[in-house]
Parts: structure tokens; C-alpha cells; sequence
């Protein structure tokens, strides 16, 4: 199923406290997870070809090196079953991919690898071949950050590099979710979700200094975080140029 009509994410922007410049960022050298890619997975639950996209990006996600998150899209609403875990915000996400892209459809289930290339979500195959094609292209995870948490509550530390400025962007994000498809394409099916999107918040701006943001909230009960330096707008997404997760996800 395909839509071409562009839109734009909204992403709820909070309040952060940021320190810019050569503040010290902990002891020792400044360090971080190598993150090898980011794989975005948009998903529906009323859509038939997307289970196996979703056990696809289930076997993935528990890498050290990979950063997997799947989007529930609406578009898929109609025929009968409405998405519990979808919002407009990700549909919104994935046109203005397909707009950045020069593409004129959006689809499901569909793979963006480090905010620059797509490929059909859980072709291992195709998904392979963009992560070798756009290997650091634009900047893509070259630059370092950090996660540290107090108390469930963490703190964001993105060191001095190239490509900015960017947003910083810290998804929620429950490990596992599943559920019980009572009609449209999947009737009858449990499927489990995992890491999937809850909301996205704009922590503020990075400008290529060595910056802390102040994550807004603390973990809750079966959810983490996943955050994200990406060149561009929410309206024309670029390159992600760094990327952590906390632990569990």
C-alpha cells in the first residue's frame, strides 16, 4: 500500500538543559558503544507482509553494535484493525523520509538505515547492501556519544566532531509489546513488537562543540532510551551522525 501525499513530524520539543564547550565529560577519555548502523523499521500491524519484517528486526535489535527501533504507521487503519501502538508522528517520519529520498510512495513494511537509505524491512539481503553503500557517508555515526545514568535518570554527552549542527532526539521506547490481532490482514495472529517507539522528544540542537542534554524524563517500567543526532529537519531528515541506547534494547 502506498501514499505520496508529504507530511511533516512533530516532534514534541521539551526543555533541556545544555552546557556547550570544553566542559569535562567524566573521567578519562571520552568513550562510547560503537554503533555499526541504525535500522528504523516502519511497521503495521494490519499489514501481512509485515510479521516477518518484525521477527526480522527482533533477531537484530539485542546487538551491541546495532541501534533497531520500529515505527507503527496509521495508513494501514482502514481495512478493519486499528494499530495500538500507531501514531501519525511515525507515518509523518517515513513521508518525510521518502520526501528527503526523492521517493514519491511510502510502504510497509520498509527499513531506513542510518537515516539515508531504504530497503524492504526484513530483506537481510538489501538491508546488507545499503549499510556497505552508505558506510559513513554524509558524516553517518562518526561522531561519539555517550549515555550515563543516576538514579534511572540519564544524561546525554555528544563530543566535538563534524557534520552539525543536528538535532539530538531521544526516543522512548518499550522493549517488547504484544498483541492479539483481532481482524484486518493479521486476524488471529500474537505477534511481539519489540523496541518499539512510543514518542520522540527534541532535547535541543547540536553544533558540532562538545554538548550535555538533559534526558527529560526517567526510564519507566519496560522502556528505555534511544537517542539520535541527526543532520536536517524532522520536515528533511538527514544523515544520523551518532546514536546510543540504554541497556536492555
Amino acid at each position: 500500500m502506498a501514499f505520496s501525499n508529504r507530511s511533516i513530524l512533530v516532534a514534541c520539543a521539551r526543555t533541556a538543559m545544555v552546557v556547550v564547550g570544553c566542559c569535562n565529560l567524566g573521567a578519562g577519555p571520552f568513550s562510547s558503544r560503537t554503533i555499526d548502523y541504525v535500522a528504523e523499521l516502519f511497521t503495521s500491524q494490519g499489514c501481512s507482509s509485515c510479521p516477518p519484517a518484525d521477527q526480522w528486526l527482533t533477531s537484530i535489535a539485542r546487538a551491541p553494535g546495532v541501534v533497531a527501533v520500529s515505527f507503527h504507521v496509521d495508513y494501514w487503519d482502514y481495512i478493519g484493525w486499528r494499530d495500538t501502538l500507531a501514531s501519525p508522528a511515525f507515518t509523518a517520519r517515513q513521508k518525510a523520509y521518502a520526501a528527503a529520498h526523492g521517493e514519491g510512495n511510502v510502504y510497509t513494511p520498509q527499513a531506513i538505515v542510518n537515516g539515508l537509505a531504504g530497503a524492504a524491512g526484513g530483506d537481510s539481503t538489501e538491508i546488507e547492501q545499503a549499510i556497505k553503500a552508505i558506510k559513513e557517508l554524509d558524516g553517518a555515526l562518526t561522531v561519539r556519544m555517550r549515555l550515563s545514568e543516576t538514579s534511572g535518570h540519564f544524561a546525554v554527552e555528544v563530543a566535538e566532531g563534524g557534520g552539525g549542527p543536528a538535532g539530538v532526539f531521544a526516543l522512548r521506547v518499550a522493549r517488547a509489546s504484544t498483541v492479539q490481532i483481532l481482524r484486518g490482514e493479521n486476524a488471529g495472529r500474537s505477534v511481539t513488537y519489540t523496541n518499539v517507539v512510543r514518542a520522540i522528544d527534541k532535547l535541543g540542537d547540536w553544533t558540532g562543540r562538545t554538548a550535555t542534554f538533559d534526558m527529560p524524563d526517567a526510564a519507566h517500567e519496560g522502556e528505555g532510551f534511544v537517542v539520535l543526532v541527526q543532520k536536517g529537519t524532522p520536515e528533511q531528515p538527514g544523515a544520523i551522525l551518532a546514536a546510543a541506547k540504554t541497556e536492555g534494547l
